[in-house]
């Protein structure tokens, strides 16, 4: 089959146009859906000027005071604590002892 300038002319014409279209209807769509989003969002200053919320909170586990608990283990003593670790002159140095498995 012979293509004709003319030809190839509307071919180019044709699909420039669809590749028109489906932009148009691709940029549609994005604007549809960010339209919906925007819909079902509700925004932080709606929420803090309506009813008065604080915007973090704390819980009150993270507010204990730091509570030790002595363990004892085959004759060696472990403190346990639920908070911070025990500064550097409470740990003992067992390190060079070596307890044997049984």
């Amino acid at each position: 089959m012979l293509c004709t300038e003319a030809y190839k002319e509307h071919i180019t014409y044709t699909f420039n146009g669809f590749c028109k279209t489906v932009i148009r209807y691709a940029a549609l769509s994005a604007w549809r859906g960010r339209s919906r989003r925007r819909q079902r969002e509700v925004s932080i200053e709606y929420l803090t000027e309506e009813k008065i919320y604080p915007s973090g909170t704390t819980d009150k586990y993270f507010e204990a005071p730091h509570e030790e608990y002595p363990i004892t283990i085959c004759g060696q003593t472990v403190i346990l604590t639920n908070g911070e670790p025990a500064g550097k002159n409470d740990i003992k140095n067992h390190s060079s002892q070596v307890m044997p498995l049984r």
